[in-house]
């Protein structure tokens, strides 16, 4: 299917009277163009041939394109002989103002050009709408001496979406966003959430707050961040030892409350002897993880074990509470890690509050489960562990009331056969006990990272209610690459893949997602992408190939 396609290749080769044969060869991915990027690129280019044909013309024509309005700028950089697609080109050789569907880049010192590699970007203006798309390819090339490369008609085409770049590294002097989760409130803003990295990329331990983008135009642009969850110089230990990650939103069908919850490390224990280290200072280094060997111990103690967070707004997101610490009334003192798992939480259709979570057993040994509130997030619990050897995960509940756990399975590290996938599990009882899925190991593949499961419930035009689960992840089992959203109409049982959608194609920022609805017929995506950090886009239900008449019952 088009929107699955990988890297797209068209080459015209001509050759020249003095007897060297030039070739130009295209090269399309689906990228997302963004909104408030200097620099999107949207087509790269080689043109292989002879330093004594050197290029004095390119012209560049938009058939297809939904608006030429909205294309403030147009950009050429030359990358040499590097072929690796780039969202940062360095060398800059021409920029012109968008002024009609072929625009021409003249070079009057002309260019030489043995095999040398070109990429063309654009910027599109703040006020661009999310439905637009964007084709773009080479019109002809001219030669000095007058040789020219018609490369139009091109009929091989790619439609690249516009998205937002809601965060990128360098934003408020921030190195590193990363772990997005997504929600929609009773007011319909949306709201999404992630790591605020501020010193260095790397996970805890480190100085990391909880920070939150406001949208209230569907996501088209995106409020000043705030920031939910920061522990400051708790313990008077510095900011880089009281760091808080992985946070998880939910949003209460039944009040104003939103929640948010986050995993908080205060101070680092040291691996080796498995004690808190003592006298931790800002010049020092030292550092551990929550998930590594002895980085949260057994136990309540903040300096032995990673403690369980949660905040709440009750003003739509614009202001949040002091944390509530409830790693007692929820972790057995036997486990070594109990923590949120990124992304969303959902409500039942009793009220109950559900947050997906993970942690590590008294053997240190990764497990799933839920945490769960029945009185509106006064009082939580936790479910016994799904299964073992899993870590992050997302929950929906299914039409029999069940939910359904899609997790993270540490096993596709080394499977990467015809059971390489998700693992799935369900329950009727809260974790009390847990069911095998018929999709486990095999429905969904993944090169083990985190991915977003969520249920869509709409109106159709007859005024029947109908729901769809969506998940996304980067569907490769190898890389974090081609971030994919799939649709069921099942319940999860199959993922037909012509309702398959490619969001982003490269090498993903970390390839973590978060799905979420935006009205009856537009769903929203926050990523990690290949162009920023945190990547938005809009997503209506046509785009995924869905109609009424397709739609499950």
């Amino acid at each position: 299917m088009r929107s699955l396609l990988s890297v797209l290749a068209l080459s015209i080769q001509t050759l020249l009277s003095w007897g060297q044969e030039i070739s130009i060869q295209q090269n399309r991915v689906q990228v997302p163009v963004l909104k408030f990027k200097s620099h999107a690129p949207v087509l790269q280019f080689k043109v292989h041939g002879s330093a004594v044909n050197p290029v004095t013309e390119i012209s560049i024509e938009f058939e297809g394109t939904t608006d030429l309005q909205y294309i403030d700028s147009l950009f050429l950089f030359d990358l040499g002989k590097d072929s690796t697609w780039t969202a940062d080109p360095i060398q800059q050789i021409g920029q012109k103002i968008m002024d009609s569907d072929h625009s021409v880049f003249s070079f009057p010192s002309p260019l030489p050009v043995h095999q040398k590699y070109f990429v063309l970007a654009v910027r599109i203006k703040d006020d661009t709408p999310l439905g637009y798309q964007l084709s773009t390819g080479i019109n002809y090339v001219k030669f000095q001496g007058g040789a020219t490369i018609n490369l139009s008609p091109d009929p091989i085409r790619i439609k690249q979406r516009v998205g937002v770049r809601v965060r990128d590294g360098g934003d408020d002097g921030v190195a590193r966003y990363r772990i997005p989760g997504l929600a929609r409130t009773h007011q319909n803003a949306l709201l999404a959430i992630y790591d605020v990295r501020r010193d260095l990329g790397r996970d805890l331990q480190g100085d990391i707050d909880i920070g939150v983008s406001r949208s209230t135009d569907g996501g088209n642009t995106w409020e000043s961040m705030r920031i939910a969850l920061d522990m400051g110089e708790y313990g008077n230990l510095p900011q880089k030892f009281n760091g808080v990650s992985d946070a998880c939103i939910l949003v209460d069908a039944n009040s104003q409350s939103i929640f948010i919850a986050g995993c908080w490390m205060h101070g680092v224990i040291d691996s080796e002897s498995g004690k808190p280290i003592s006298n931790l200072t800002n010049d020092s280094s030292n550092w551990n993880h929550q998930w590594r060997h002895n980085g949260s111990l057994p136990g309540f103690d903040i300096n032995e074990t990673s403690q369980f967070l949660i905040t709440r707004s009750t003003d739509d997101g614009k202001t949040w509470e002091e944390p509530v610490n409830i790693t007692q009334q929820i972790k057995r003192p036997e486990w070594h890690l109990l923590a949120p798992a990124p992304g969303s939480g959902i409500t039942l259709d009793d009220g109950t509050l559900v947050f997906p979570s993970q942690g590590k057993d008294v053997d240190q040994s990764p497990y799933s489960n839920i945490t769960f509130s029945q009185d509106g997030g006064r009082t939580w619990q936790t479910s016994h562990p799904s299964y073992t050897n899993t870590t992050e995960n997302m929950v929906v509940q299914l039409s029999d009331g069940s939910i359904m756990q899609n997790m993270r399975d540490n096993r596709n590290r080394e499977d990467k056969s015809d059971t390489n996938g998700r693992a799935v599990f369900t329950t009727k009882d809260l974790g009390e006990s847990w069911i095998q899925h018929p999709s486990h190991h095999g429905a969904l593949i993944e090169p083990v990272c985190m991915g977003s499961l969520y249920k869509h419930t709409y109106q159709d035009t007859r005024g029947q209610t109908k729901s769809i689960l969506l998940f996304s992840n980067p569907n490769s089992k190898h890389r974090r690459e081609r971030l994919t959203i799939k649709v069921s109409f099942d319940e999860g049982k199959t993922w037909p893949e012509k309702h398959w959608l490619l969001l982003d194609e490269l090498a993903l920022s970390g390839g973590y997602s978060s799905l979420t609805t935006i009205d009856n017929s537009t769903l929203g995506i926050i990523y990690e992408g290949s162009q920023a950090q945190m990547t938005f886009q809009q997503i209506a239900l046509q785009d995924l190939g869905i109609m009424d008449g397709e739609m499950q019952k």
